[in-house]
């Protein structure tokens, strides 16, 4: 099971070595803002809140934004522009997810507040600033999976006519080290094991796909993946689709990056 390190306490962000290894010890971190607020002050919150989400990503960590995000949507129908403000700065941060609590588990709007936060996000998202990333540009990689997936998403990101990114994956890792990189585009995690697709729907633009690639010819792999995503109308003719692989069956051992175009004959 992966572990969430709900970051709460002054002595967790006072250092920054102790919060990397926080972050490194974990397979995700929450930026706890109640009681963390209360331990640092209100007036600290806001910054520590984005050191937080950045070393989070740098370390190819999940981030969490939680607490008070639409407080008063606990007895009102509608956020106010603050909570606009803050759940938008947090996703332009590039937090992975945002937390309610009290919001649905004991007021009066729980589905009107899902709703206007999923508004909220999906309209930052939109923004250019979702969309940049130099995310280890100026670093040296040591890894073939974590080199493919990186390089992936730069190419998605800069040839035009790139509809989705296409990540074969047994464990999750790949898409998780793409999910660090800004895009507009969408990450699309194949997987037969139940667990990996739990896994990987808390990363960033990556939505887990079901795929039984044990019952399918490696050969096969790739267009049975973009026929897949033709009959949920993700993509059409003409789109180009970026596929990442491996060995069949191996864990970590992405070594493989093709484009394709859809309506072509693909291998």
């Amino acid at each position: 099971a992966g572990l969430v390190a709900k970051i709460e306490r002054a002595e967790a962000v006072a250092d920054a070595q102790v919060l990397d290894g926080i972050i490194l010890a974990s397979e995700a971190v929450m930026v706890a803002r109640g009681d963390l607020g209360v331990e640092i002050g209100d007036a600290e919150l806001v910054g520590v809140q984005k050191r937080i989400i950045e070393r989070a990503r740098v370390l190819n960590r999940a981030v969490i934004t939680a607490t008070q995000m639409m407080e008063t949507m606990i007895t009102q129908s509608l956020p106010t522009r603050a909570e606009v403000f803050d759940v938008a700065n947090a996703v332009l941060d590039g937090t992975d997810a945002v937390m309610l609590s009290a919001e649905t588990a004991a007021g009066s709007y729980p589905v009107e507040t899902v709703e206007a936060m999923s508004r909220v996000i999906l309209g930052a998202e939109k923004h250019p600033l979702a969309h940049r990333s130099k995310h280890r540009m100026d670093q040296v990689f040591h890894k073939i999976d974590e080199t493919i997936a990186l390089s992936a998403m730069y190419a998605a990101n800069h040839l035009e006519g790139v509809k989705a990114i296409v990540c074969l994956t047994e464990s999750g890792d790949t898409p998780r080290l793409m999910s660090r990189i800004r895009s507009h585009l969408p990450i699309y995690a194949f997987s037969r094991h139940p667990r990996t697709q739990s896994r990987v729907a808390l990363f960033r633009g990556v939505n887990p796909v079901p795929f039984e690639t044990d019952r399918i010819a490696e050969a096969e792999l790739n267009a049975r993946a973009v026929k897949e995503l033709m009959q949920r109308n993700l993509v059409f003719e003409g789109d180009l689709v970026l596929i990442t692989k491996g060995d069949a069956g191996a864990q970590g051992g992405t070594d493989t990056l093709r484009i394709v175009r859809v309506g072509d004959v693909i291998q």
